[in-house]
């Protein structure tokens, strides 16, 4: 039967390679969890996966400039929201600067139809124009997967890059060991499994402008 990491199994699996970790190893055993987390952590900053993409559908609301980023947001990819009748025609929010924004409409209290967006911060955005109207809004970004814990056993990465999770684990493990010797060890054989993955992954979204056209 094919078997399937888990939150438990990597822990299991880290303490077989490390030969360290186990209960009677209390600093280590207690360590586990964080160098997994930490690993996370490092592979969605490092990349950008399909995987990582998610979507929330929401609404601009009229009058309303600032809105909060999306839990574990980490990049926009894009943004549209619906105009027309009954809002069903798909509008295109372009992306700017913060301060190109504040100087195209600086009075956040007049309303017109939105044009663009900007990091007002890391956990919000500013749009502008101010909404005239309710829109509906549709927001495609890059996210930090759920971290692995206990409760939550699995994500994206136990479940399509487990052995990179597993080595970006290790790496992370022996600073931390003082193992210095096995950075290179665990470092080859991360960056290998993480190219195979940003290579497949490219072929099939290469440029998400792109056109594609039959043969």
């Amino acid at each position: 039967m094919p078997t399937a990491m888990t939150f438990t199994s990597l822990q299991q699996d880290m303490r077989r390679y490390l030969e360290r970790g186990y209960v009677v190893d209390t600093t280590v055993y207690e360590q586990l969890p964080r160098l997994i987390n930490l690993a996370e952590r490092a592979i969605a900053s490092e990349l950008k996966f399909q995987g990582f993409v998610n979507v929330v559908v929401s609404t601009l609301v009229q009058g309303t400039s600032v809105y909060e980023k999306p839990d574990r947001w980490r990049e926009t990819v894009s943004m549209n929201f619906g105009t027309g009748t009954l809002n069903n025609s798909r509008t295109p929010l372009f992306p700017r600067s913060y301060e190109y924004s504040r100087a195209y409409w600086p009075d956040s209290t007049e309303k017109s139809q939105p044009l663009f967006y900007a990091d007002y911060d890391y956990t919000h955005w500013l749009i502008a124009p101010t909404p005239a109207a309710n829109y509906p809004w549709e927001i495609v970004y890059y996210q930090q997967p759920p971290l692995l814990d206990d409760d939550n056993q699995t994500n994206w990465l136990t479940d399509y890059a487990p052995n990179a999770l597993l080595y970006r684990a290790l790496l992370e493990a022996t600073p931390f060991l003082k193992n210095d010797e096995r950075i290179p060890t665990w470092s080859t054989m991360y960056s290998q499994q993480m190219q195979a993955i940003n290579t497949q992954d490219l072929q099939k979204i290469v440029d998400r402008s792109a056109t594609r056209k039959l043969p």
